[in-house]
């Protein structure tokens, strides 16, 4: 396994911790515990009322701290899509990881392998997707290799299909069943399921456009899921779906488990959905704190640009704290944003005010950080409570 090294939180953190929301410095990226909590109880509530598991998705905030909670607030384990992520996971604590991607490269399989029994010495277990014969023999290799190093782990592989996000995964019926019974001839490896995933479904904006949508998915699997149990090969789990959708999932009796991340910040993009009544209430508690650096007569500038928060699903909203009225965030480039009211007569931000940022998309936006600054008691008048490590940023191997 890789190394991963920690560097230490610098005096100025520490010194954070008990602080009021004031004394964090801009840009920062900052974390309502609070609602965070909230959206980690949703979440369990949802599951047990459906009677599912859920596996919460690391990809969103990248901490082991994070993922720990989501384990103890009852989730069956993490995703990630990195074996990177896994990685800064496992030296975190975390032992019940899913690699929810294909991994092909065979250095990066022997430090999947390296992983895998490393788990399995911790009482944990690592899984993986797969999409190709070449893949699984790859994978089989790597681990005979690591067994013959010493250890006996079993790695779980889902068979992942491609059920509408058009990117990695085969086609659902023959080719699935071809895959899993090429799973079942390599020890080391067993079949534990389906992986089935539908990416664009997540941010289909209606409640009726995303039902369509996994409902095709549905047939898919239960179709897919028939063949395989045909040749005498039980499907263990169906697993999948994401925060938009995962009402439609969660009702359709196919799936067992769920993978949402972003439920636990709910960024801009997914406030911009049409919330089913069937999906919890889930609060938006990932904040880029700024600061008004410039105001003019009709704009003022903060000091949150691109390198603060991510843009591939749109600019931030600004949240609207007092009685000064909505303002409207545009493109200021990498260092700066640029602040307009969008209500005539509307006060222009001042000098020194401080500005909340929603980010477009959380995932991203978190790999741009080192650290999330926890915050109870609200954004107004709350404290720091704890500083958050991003383990896993920059973990894109």
């Amino acid at each position: 396994m890789q190394p991963t090294t920690k560097t230490p939180l610098s005096e100025d953190l520490r010194r954070l911790i008990g602080q009021p929301v004031s004394a964090i410095d801009t840009p920062s990226l900052v974390v309502d515990i609070d609602a965070m909590q909230r959206n980690l109880s949703r979440m369990a509530e949802f599951a047990r009322k459906h009677d599912i598991r859920w596996r919460a998705h690391a990809k969103t905030h990248k901490s082991s701290a994070l993922a720990k909670l989501a384990m103890q607030a009852g989730a069956s384990g993490i995703c990630v899509q990195k074996t990177s992520e896994a990685e800064a996971m496992a030296a975190g604590g975390v032992t019940q990881i899913f690699i929810s991607n294909v991994v092909i490269a065979p250095q990066k399989l022997a430090r999947v392998a390296d992983l895998a029994h490393r788990l399995t010495v911790e009482h944990g277990q690592l899984a993986i997707a797969v999409d190709s014969v070449e893949g699984v023999r790859r994978l089989s290799q790597a681990m005979n290799e690591r067994r013959n190093g010493g250890g006996a782990a079993v790695i779980d592989v889902y068979v992942e299909l491609d059920v509408g996000q058009g990117r990695c995964g085969v086609t659902p019926g023959r080719q699935a069943v071809e895959l899993a019974l090429e799973v079942r001839k390599h020890p080391a490896l067993r079949f534990a399921g389906l992986q089935a995933y539908h990416g664009k479904a997540q941010h289909m904006r209606t409640p009726a456009e995303r039902r369509d949508a996994i409902s095709v998915v549905v047939q898919d699997v239960l179709f897919t899921r028939k063949l395989i149990e045909s040749e005498g090969v039980p499907v263990d789990l169906i697993t999948g779906a994401g925060t938009g959708s995962m009402v439609c999932e969660a009702a359709s009796g196919a799936f067992g488990e769920l993978q949402p991340g972003s439920f636990l910040f709910m960024d801009g993009d997914y406030a911009a959905n049409e919330r089913d009544p069937a999906q919890p209430a889930f609060e938006h508690a990932l904040f880029v704190k700024s600061q008004v650096v410039s105001s003019g007569v009709r704009h003022a500038v903060c000091d949150a640009g691109h390198k603060s928060h991510a843009v591939d699903s749109g600019l931030p909203t600004v949240l609207t704290v007092d009685e000064t009225g909505e303002l409207k965030y545009a493109n200021g480039g990498d260092e700066h944003g640029i602040l307009r009211p969008t209500g005539k007569n509307q006060r222009v931000p001042q000098i020194g005010d401080d500005i909340w940022l929603i980010p477009g998309h959380c995932d991203p936006t978190v790999n741009l950080h080192n650290h999330l600054v926890g915050v109870g008691g609200g954004l107004a008048n709350g404290k720091v409570e704890r500083i958050i490590r991003v383990d896993a940023r920059g973990a894109l191997t």
